[in-house]
C-alpha cells in the first residue's frame, strides 16, 4: 500500500509535523509505536473445536500465533480457577504491526456498520488507544466464514506518546481515522 501507515512514518517524519505544535527539539522526543497488542476472551469454553477455531482465525488476522491467558485468581461465582485459560492474546511489532494497523485502518473499520471515526476518548492518558471491536468478520481474512462463531476484539496501540493531547495529534498524523470533536 502506497498510503499504508508504515510508509507515512518512513516517508514523513512525525518530528517534522508535530515539531511546531510541541516544540521538539530533538527526532527521538517525537512520538513512535510501539506495539500493538490483540486480546480476546474466550471464557469459559470448553469445546476444543470453537477454541481452535478463535486461535486459528486469530492467527489469520495477524500471521502470528496467539498465547493463551490464563485466569489470575479464582473466582467461585463463575466457576473459574486460577490458572484456567480464558482467553487468547497477541502481541505485533515491527512490519507485521504496521500491516495489521494498515489492514485494520484501511480495510476493516469503514467495513464495520455504521463506521464515522473513532472517538478521541479511546485515547488514555498515556497516550494509548484501545478500541474495541464486537465481530472479528470485518476482517477480509474471515468474512466469508459462517455468522455462528462470531467473537469481538480488543485492540491497544502503544505508543511513547507522553500525553493524550500529544497521542491523538500523533494518530491523526499517521492516518488513524478519530472523530472530531
Amino acid at each position: 500500500m502506497a498510503t499504508g501507515i508504515s510508509t507515512r512514518i518512513q516517508n514523513a517524519s512525525s518530528y517534522e509535523t508535530l515539531k511546531g505544535t510541541f516544540g521538539y527539539k530533538n527526532k527521538l522526543q517525537a512520538p513512535k509505536l510501539v506495539k500493538v497488542v490483540i486480546a480476546t476472551g474466550t471464557g469459559k469454553i470448553k469445546d476444543k473445536k470453537k477454541i481452535e477455531l478463535i486461535q486459528d482465525r486469530l492467527a489469520k488476522l495477524t500471521g502470528q500465533k496467539s498465547a493463551p491467558r490464563g485466569a489470575k485468581k479464582s473466582i467461585a461465582t463463575f466457576k473459574v480457577r486460577q490458572g484456567d485459560i480464558i482467553g487468547y492474546q497477541i502481541t505485533l511489532r515491527g512490519a507485521r504491526m504496521f500491516d495489521f494497523l494498515d489492514k485494520l485502518v484501511h480495510i476493516a473499520l469503514p467495513r464495520s456498520r455504521d463506521f464515522r471515526g473513532i472517538s478521541p476518548k479511546v485515547i488514555d492518558a498515556m497516550g494509548n488507544m484501545s478500541i474495541g471491536l464486537k465481530e472479528h468478520t470485518i476482517f477480509p481474512e474471515t468474512s466469508d466464514e459462517n455468522l455462528s462463531d462470531v467473537f469481538g476484539l480488543a485492540i491497544t496501540i502503544v505508543s511513547t506518546a507522553k500525553d493524550k493531547k500529544e497521542a491523538e495529534a500523533f494518530y491523526r498524523h499517521i492516518g488513524v481515522p478519530l472523530q472530531e470533536k
